[in-house]
């Protein structure tokens, strides 16, 4: 009888383990409008730059008959490549091997490069396509879902962590994309829910299709767990891409500078008309963010989630900057609760990557009303707060028009330690709006008064000329100059450079107590 010489049986071996469930499954899975876990990892990364790990690995486990099913790979892809030249690792999990289930073997593939991420300071990417913890394996399962999630706090803002869902994420598995820094989701495949559809029905009575409960639109406007959402897996791995040439590779690094053709002395002269002559009137917060950077170029993060107010990147003169802008085109630009969680943990994920942040201020207070109260805005409203406070890279405020009240001191004051405030000079300045500070000023003025509202209109006015612009708080030094708005790009561009090796420090201690 002849034996299989070595190699021969290798090249076997391999070319079985690179079909994963096998033809069947493959073929299944792209009926279902699904790529394969390496399909989706040669769409991401740079032509024949994935080395693979443990692509031999078995599960162990011996109960329930499990021992006469053994994959090669145990149903997960593993290994490292560059994405533009970029060292990062990755994770891709494969749904035609036991439905993509995590057992013990499978969450140590993922352990061991998300170590080896963090050793090497590159950034972790994860596609998750999976039916959740392997039942038959019990405890264990849980264990590996666990040694995950600890590793992900462990990377948090040392290096960046993103999540590509792009199928099933349920129960425990979702809590690994949860504490990454940013999760895009496929629009007609994916969905997330820590307990499903059925379990619904039978525990509580409530009907919800698995799309209502924990679809991508959901997650996306709703919820705001999903951070971007794709209308395909090509986009998908085209908007990682995209969001990793923003990002440094750790903590340690500065963002990649990206020369572009763009003058820094460009004007932007449509800025000076485009603030309505009503103070009521409402614009796109976008037509002011797109003249200003580079190439108009400006990857928006949660576009459809909390739009009152809108956070992404851009660049300015090559380098990466965060935008946080007050959008008043929705809620006329007010802080809710959600508003100020996703602002919140975009300025401190720009904060942990060394990345500069830009603020646009148009914003007329905190959102009133027994919802907002009952539901925690002071606690969430401080998140906001207490980031931008703990925040030591450059920081500069270009206020607008409308800064009122405690949402002024909120959105990166001068006294929040903004290194340069800026303001149009159609900016507004003051504890509130002329008509509310009049009301309350000379309510009993006019009351007295034959024709009240002919006191309180010239009140207004007077308020108006007094208090509703920018040169107050420019005499105090609150605001460093007030600008022409077509010279917005060219100012924050002088500015960054400025601020370019500027050193800041909070007090030693583990951690602070941010307001959860």
């Amino acid at each position: 009888m002849d034996t299989i010489k070595p190699l021969d049986k290798l090249r076997v071996r391999r070319g079985k383990a690179l079909l994963g469930g096998g033809e069947k499954r493959i073929s299944e899975q792209h009926a279902k409008g699904k790529l394969t876990a390496r399909e989706r990892i040669d769409l991401l990364v740079d032509a024949d730059s994935f080395e693979e790990f443990d692509l031999f690995v078995r599960h162990q486990c011996q109960n329930f008959g499990m021992e006469k099913y053994v994959y090669d790979g145990d149903g997960v892809v593993t290994g490292s490549a560059t994405i533009n030249g970029r060292v990062v690792y990755i994770f891709s999990q494969d749904f035609t091997v036991f439905g993509g289930s995590l057992s013990k073997t499978y969450a140590e593939k993922i352990c061991k490069i998300m170590d080896m991420a963090l050793k090497n300071g590159c950034p972790l990417i994860g596609i998750n396509d999976s039916g959740g913890a392997r039942i038959q394996e019990g405890i264990d399962a849980l264990a590996g879902y666990a040694e995950i999630f600890w590793r992900n706090v462990m990377s948090s803002g040392v290096i960046p962590q993103i999540s590509a869902i792009l199928g099933p994420c349920a129960g425990g598995a979702v809590y690994s994309p949860a504490i990454t820094d940013f999760v895009v989701m496929e629009r007609h495949n994916s969905y997330m829910f820590v307990t499903g559809p059925k379990v619904l029905k039978t525990v509580l009575n409530e009907d919800v299709t698995t799309e209502e409960l924990g679809g991508a639109k959901i997650h996306a406007s709703k919820s705001g767990v999903a951070h971007f959402l794709a209308d395909s897996e090509e986009e998908t791995m085209l908007l990682i891409k995209k969001l990793l040439s923003y990002l440094p590779s750790n903590n340690m690094e500065d963002p990649p500078v990206c020369p572009s053709p763009d003058p820094v002395t460009r004007a932007c002269t449509e800025l000076n008309d485009i603030i309505p002559e009503n103070p009521n009137k409402p614009y796109d917060i976008l037509d002011v963010i797109h003249p200003i950077v580079d190439d108009g170029e400006f990857l928006q993060v949660m576009r459809n989630f909390a739009q009152n107010i809108v956070v992404g990147f851009g660049r300015l003169n090559g380098h990466t900057v965060g935008m946080v802008a007050n959008q008043p085109r929705f809620l006329a630009g007010v802080l809710d609760i959600d508003a100020s969680v996703k602002a919140a943990r975009f300025v401190r994920f720009c904060d942990a990557f060394n990345i500069p942040l830009v603020v646009l201020e148009d914003v007329p207070g905190f959102l009133p009303g027994t919802n907002q109260e009952h539901n925690g805005i002071i606690r969430n409203g401080a998140k906001l707060l207490y980031a931008f406070a703990e925040a030591t890279v450059p920081k500069i405020t270009v206020i607008l028009r409308k800064a009122y009240g405690g949402a002024y001191c909120v959105m990166n004051s001068r006294h929040m330690r903004a290194d340069l405030v800026y303001a149009w000079p159609t900016a507004e300045i003051a504890v509130m709006g002329a008509p509310g500070a009049v009301e309350v000023i000379f309510r009993k003025e006019a009351k007295a008064s034959e024709n009240p509202k002919q006191v309180l209109k010239d009140r207004e006015a007077e308020y108006r000329e007094e208090f509703a612009n920018p040169y107050r708080a420019a005499e105090r030094g609150f605001v460093d100059d007030i600008i022409e708005p077509a010279l917005t790009r060219f100012r924050l561009v002088r500015a960054l450079e400025m601020l370019a090796n500027k050193k800041d420090s909070i007090p030693p201690r583990k951690h602070g107590n941010m307001p959860l």
